[in-house]
């Protein structure tokens, strides 16, 4: 049935977006991994020297399965083919002063560029925001750097754990006694490029309307930092609540984590209706009119004692028990999930926000579960229905069909080290 363009074929929203990928590990490849999977023609480009590392991240799959170390020359990096599905990818020494040319041809065919590549290490390549707008001024050209185009402290490095720390995300977690807490989930790394992405779709509707580019700066450590300061933790810390309140967030009581017979049960009861519904539900409607426990306020002032009779009604049962005694009662509450649980829920797998991933050569080999697109569209199609390509794989299609090369400047290219 036709879509309400009238194609026969499913749109895709950014299906005349041309991204130029400029970026290497888990922050700038996610951001184009968003950008393919919306429907844009993403161009991976490698230094063919030194390809990106996440090629290299154990665990694999191959023939044999999954492995925690390549066996064998076709196994791929679980981390690539979760990164680099429905992206084009080409070879292209920056480094090498005939590569400018080149990428010149590029950015005159692309919509945006995106690199997260140390802040000033583009202009020294002659591959900057400057140099592209000269080329094409509808560029639109995102830098994903650690800490902005003004500066980098310290090292300058901008690994996960480091924006973790120097953001105070480290200390959000945990109880108040613990060391830092790493969040395992790497947040930095997968919350910036959500932010980079924005900034781009922004930046492309206004290119649209004026005929200009422009150039989106976005800080791993600005937006860690916003995302910090979106709880009030130090005035909390002032006023007697403890910033680190381990499983439970006092200031919301009843909230948080309890533990059950055989494992744990987040309940989430701030308001009066689920309050008192939860006391109903533990056999303790009397807690409604206990003045320590009768008020939100009060529940938080009281929130050590609130604690402990939750968790000793919680403890009698096993998780599934307690959920379902919560739920009757219309109490949000849920079973603590281990990632295995929670990546294969069936509900999750049919919506496409988690994938089964597939070796590009052998296909479903082992049961590995990896990103999926987590939006829907009424009148469009997202998602990822093309395998990660190998290491220059599209190098004829992008410098022959789509520049123009011929085969013999295609080879000596090649023979040279350009590409």
């Amino acid at each position: 049935m036709p879509l309400p363009s009238g194609k026969e074929t499913p749109i895709r929203p950014l299906e005349d977006v041309t991204v130029l990928d400029l970026t290497m590990a888990l922050a700038g490849p996610f951001a184009t991994l968003l950008l393919a999977g919306l429907g844009a023609r993403v161009i991976k480009i490698e230094n063919p020297l030194s390809v990106d590392s996440c090629r290299e991240n154990p665990p694999y799959l191959g023939k044999d399965g999954a492995t925690l170390v390549r066996r064998h020359a076709d196994d791929v990096s679980v981390s690539a083919i979760n990164r680099l599905r429905n992206k084009q990818a080409i070879t292209l020494n920056l480094k090498n002063p005939r590569a400018r040319e080149i990428f010149a041809d590029l950015v005159k065919r692309a919509d945006v560029i995106f690199e997260n590549f140390s802040r000033g290490a583009m202009n020294r390549l002659g591959a900057g925001y400057a140099q592209a707008r000269e080329i094409n001024p509808r560029i639109v050209y995102c830098s994903l750097t650690g800490f902005g185009s003004e500066g980098e402290p310290g090292s300058g490095k901008a690994m996960d754990a480091i924006i973790q720390a120097l953001s105070g995300f480290m200390m959000t977690s945990g109880g108040p006694a613990d060391p830092p807490v790493r969040v395992g989930v790497p947040m930095a790394d997968m919350c910036a490029p959500l932010f980079g992405v924005i900034g781009v779709l922004a930046a492309l509707m206004q290119a649209r309307r004026t005929g200009l580019g422009q150039h989106v700066d976005v800080s791993m450590l600005g937006v860690m930092s916003m995302m910090v300061s979106g709880e009030p933790f130090d005035v909390l810390e002032r006023l007697g609540v403890p910033q680190r309140t381990g499983l439970t967030v006092p200031r919301l009581a009843p909230f948080g984590t309890y533990r059950t017979r055989d494992g744990f049960v987040s309940i989430c009861a701030p308001m009066e209706v689920f309050a008192k519904a939860l006391f109903q539900a533990m056999g303790r409607s009397d807690l409604s009119s206990d003045p320590r426990f009768s008020s939100r306020d009060e529940r938080v002032v009281h929130v050590q004692e609130l604690d402990r009779i939750i968790e000793d009604f919680t403890r009698k049962f096993t998780t599934s028990e307690v959920v379902r005694i919560l739920e009757a009662a219309g109490v949000p509450a849920a079973q603590v999930r281990n990632t295995d649980q929670a990546v294969r829920d069936p509900r999750v797998i049919a919506r496409g926000e988690t994938v089964k991933l597939a070796h590009p050569k052998y296909g479903e080999v082992d049961d590995v579960f990896g990103m999926g697109m987590p939006l829907k569209f009424s009148g469009s199609t997202v998602g990822f229905d093309q395998p990660p390509p190998a290491v220059g794989e599209h190098n004829e299609a992008i410098y022959h069909k789509l520049l123009g090369y011929s085969a013999e400047r295609i080879a000596e290219l090649r023979r040279d080290g350009v590409i």
